[in-house]
C-alpha cells in the first residue's frame, strides 16, 4: 500500500486519547492515588475536574496548532488535520462538563462559591458569567463547521477571525481563574501536593494564547 499524503493523514484519534488519559489520569492521581479524596467521588466529581482538563487541552490544539505552524514550528500534518475533530470533539467534552457540574452544583460540593446565604459569592459568579460566554462563544464556532452555514462567507470569517478566537479563549480563562486561582495561592492546600486542574489548563492556556497572538493571521 502507498503512503499516506499529508492531506490524508489525521492524527485525531491519538490526540484525544492521550488528552483524556493525561486529564483523568492526572485528576486520578492528585485526587485519589496520592490526595484524600474517597474514590466513590471518582464517577461524577473526578471524572467531571478530569473531562474539563481534556476539553480545554483539545480546545487549544485547535485553536493553537495553526498559528504555531506560522510561526516556524514544525506542526505534523496529522495534527494540523485533526483540528476540526479536536475542537468539535472539545466542544463535546464541554457540554458534557456543563452539565455534570450543573448537577454537581450545589453548596455541600462547592463550599467556597456559596455565602451564609447560599447565594453566588462575586468570585463565583465571574466564574460562571465566563463558563457560559465561553460555552456560547464555543457554541457558534462549532456552527461554522456546518455545511449550511459555511456558504455565509461574513458569519465564517467573523467566526474565524483572530480577534473572535482570542477572546473565546479569554473567556475560558476567565472561567478557571475565578474558579479556582484562589487554590493556587496555597500550595499547601493542594491534593497531593499536585497543582490544582484549572492551573494546569491555564499553563496551556498561556501557551496556546501567545501562540495565537503572535501566529495567527
Amino acid at each position: 500500500m502507498s503512503e499516506q499524503t499529508n492531506s490524508d493523514k489525521n492524527s485525531a484519534g491519538r490526540i484525544i486519547a492521550l488528552a483524556l488519559v493525561f486529564s483523568i489520569g492526572y485528576a486520578v492521581v492528585r485526587y485519589h492515588i496520592v490526595g484524600t479524596v474517597p474514590w466513590k467521588d471518582f464517577p461524577f466529581f473526578i471524572l467531571n475536574k478530569g473531562i474539563s482538563l481534556a476539553a480545554f487541552i483539545l480546545i487549544t490544539c485547535n485553536f493553537g496548532f495553526g498559528p504555531l505552524n506560522n510561526l516556524g514550528v514544525k506542526v505534523p500534518a496529522g495534527w494540523l488535520n485533526a483540528r476540526k475533530a479536536l475542537g468539535m470533539t472539545g466542544f463535546l467534552l464541554v457540554l458534557i462538563h456543563a452539565l455534570m457540574s450543573f448537577m454537581l452544583f450545589n453548596s455541600s460540593v462547592y463550599a467556597k462559591f456559596f455565602e451564609a446565604d447560599g447565594t453566588l459569592t462575586l468570585l463565583a459568579g465571574l466564574s460562571m458569567l465566563g463558563g457560559v460566554l465561553a460555552f456560547v462563544v464555543l457554541w457558534a464556532y462549532n456552527l461554522s463547521f456546518q455545511t449550511h452555514l459555511r456558504e455565509d462567507k461574513s458569519f465564517i470569517q467573523f467566526i474565524t477571525s483572530r480577534k473572535f478566537l482570542l477572546w473565546a479563549m479569554v473567556l475560558g480563562a476567565v472561567h478557571l481563574i475565578f474558579m479556582g486561582y484562589q487554590g493556587w495561592m496555597t500550595p499547601s492546600g493542594w491534593q497531593g501536593g499536585l497543582p490544582p486542574i484549572s492551573m494546569v489548563a491555564i499553563v496551556f492556556f498561556v501557551v496556546g494564547y501567545a501562540a495565537n497572538i503572535l501566529g495567527r493571521k
